[in-house]
C-alpha cells in the first residue's frame, strides 16, 4: 500500500462525520469487506481514498433504498464504471419511486373510504342541495315538527347519513320527481295509474331514508305542498300547476291503499 500525507485522505472520523455514518458502520463495512480504507498515514491511522469515498456514496445511495448489505455487495460486484452504477442507482431509485406512489395511492384511497363513511357536514349538504338547503328552513321545519314522532324518527335515521347517502337520495328525489312530472306531461290525469305510481315512489322514498311514512301521513304531505307558498313554488318551478297535480296524485294513491 502506499503512504499518503493525511490532507490527502480521510479518517475513519472525517468520513464518519462528512458522511453521516456512524464510527462503527464503517468498522463494520471493513469487517465484511464491503469498503476497507486503501491507505495508511505515517503514524498507521489508516485512510480513506477519492474511489473509496466514492465507493462509500454508492453504497450510502443504496442503503437509502434499504436494499440489504448482501444486495449492495452484488451490486458492488458488478462490472463496476461509475456511469454504470450510476444507472443501476436510478433503476433502483424509480423502482422505490413506484413503490411510493403505490403507496401514497392506497393512502389516498383509505383516507376517501374514511373521509365518506363520516356523517355529511352542513356545508356537505349546502354543497349537494344547493338553495334547496337553507339554515332557516331546518331551524323553522325543528320549530313546527320537532316534537313529532316523525321528525324524531328522521333525526336519528339521517345523523349518520354520509355525504354519498345524501347524493344518492338527491338523485333519487330527482328521479321519483321526474315520474311525476312525466305523468303530467303525457296528460295523465292524477288518478292514473302513472301519477298515482309516481306519488307511491315518493312515499317509499320518505319511508326508506326518513320516517315511516304511511299513505295517509302521505296525505298530509300533499296538502302541504298547495299550503305552504315555499312547497308551492318548489313544484311550479318544475313544472307549472305541478303542485296540485303531485297533491291530488298523493290523495288518489292513499285512496287506493284504503
Amino acid at each position: 500500500m502506499g503512504v499518503l500525507d493525511n490532507d490527502e485522505m480521510l479518517t475513519v472520523g472525517e468520513v464518519a462525520q462528512t458522511f453521516g455514518v456512524t464510527v462503527r458502520t464503517l468498522h463494520h463495512y471493513d469487517e465484511i469487506g464491503l469498503l476497507s480504507p486503501s491507505e495508511r498515514s505515517h503514524a498507521g491511522y489508516r485512510l480513506y481514498t477519492g474511489e473509496d469515498l466514492e465507493r462509500l456514496a454508492t453504497i450510502v445511495t443504496y442503503r437509502r433504498l434499504d436494499l440489504p448489505l448482501d444486495e449492495v455487495a452484488a451490486l458492488l460486484r458488478g462490472d463496476g464504471s461509475t456511469l454504470e452504477h450510476l444507472k443501476r442507482q436510478r433503476d433502483a431509485v424509480m423502482e422505490k419511486v413506484e413503490e411510493l406512489h403505490e403507496l401514497v395511492d392506497a393512502i389516498d384511497r383509505a383516507l376517501e373510504r374514511e373521509m365518506n363513511e363520516q356523517p355529511a357536514t352542513t356545508e356537505d349538504l349546502k354543497e349537494i342541495f344547493g338553495d334547496g338547503f337553507k339554515d332557516e328552513y331546518q331551524a323553522e321545519a325543528q320549530e313546527r315538527w320537532g316534537d313529532t314522532d316523525a321528525w324524531k324518527q328522521s333525526s336519528r335515521r339521517t345523523k349518520g347519513y354520509t355525504k354519498s347517502d345524501w347524493e344518492r337520495i338527491k338523485a333519487e328525489m330527482e328521479s321519483v320527481g321526474a315520474l311525476m312530472v312525466a305523468a303530467k306531461r303525457a296528460g295523465e290525469p292524477a288518478t292514473s295509474e302513472a301519477a298515482m305510481d309516481a306519488a307511491e315512489a315518493a312515499r317509499l322514498h320518505i319511508d326508506t331514508w326518513f320516517y315511516e311514512c304511511s299513505p295517509e301521513f302521505h296525505r298530509n304531505l300533499g296538502d302541504l305542498y298547495v299550503g305552504d307558498p315555499r312547497f308551492m313554488k318548489t313544484y311550479e318551478d318544475q313544472e307549472p300547476g305541478l303542485a296540485q297535480y303531485t297533491r291530488d296524485a298523493i290523495h288518489a294513491n292513499a285512496d287506493r291503499h284504503a
